[in-house]
């Protein structure tokens, strides 16, 4: 069992029962997934961001397609356009602790999150993806990399039970 998840059950489960008074054990909040993608214009770095992808994650990612054409952007309907990868269950743990313990301390002057119009995800970007070991050991493959987009998902039902999962992971800290 992951640090992470052993401390998700053992003293943030608890808290959240004592702040919000669920009913329900089930009602309790908590990471469902976590989505990394890529997005491209052109085609030329697909296969970069699939391998970065994979290196980081130990997933191997899906392309993304356009859903519709756009000519502005030169882009036809079912063009590959980017690439993704979804975690679940321990490799979201495994990834989530890479990020509380090795990316984020790297990082200075993170500001960037926003919220979705529904309080159940949390996304930011990375610009600087080298600060992964893995994708910096190889930087002739990966130099044109474009940023990386990392959305957590959970369950919650307000911004406020979101606020206070990612307190508790000492996620708040990082930012």
């Amino acid at each position: 069992m992951y640090f992470l998840k052993n401390y998700y059950q053992s003293v943030i489960q608890y808290d959240l029962v004592n702040k919000f008074q669920y009913e329900n054990l089930q009602n309790l909040p908590k990471l469902q997934k976590i989505v990394l993608n890529f997005r491209h214009k052109d085609f030329k770095n697909l296969a970069s961001s699939l391998l970065s992808l994979e290196l980081i994650t130990a997933k191997r990612g899906t392309l993304t397609t356009a859903s519709n054409s756009q000519i502005l952007l030169k882009i036809r309907k079912g063009h590959p356009v980017g690439c993704k990868v979804i975690l679940k269950k321990n490799l979201m743990y495994h990834f989530f602790t890479k990020l509380l313990a090795e990316v984020f301390p790297l990082m200075k002057g993170f500001k960037k999150f926003n919220f979705q119009p529904h309080p159940d995800a949390f996304s930011f970007q990375l610009k600087n993806t080298f600060i992964f070991f893995e994708i910096e050991q190889n930087y002739s493959f990966f130099s044109n990399l474009s940023s990386l987009n990392i959305t957590i998902v959970t369950n919650t039902k307000t911004q406020k039970e979101l606020f206070f999962l990612l307190n508790s992971f000492k996620l708040s800290k990082n930012f």
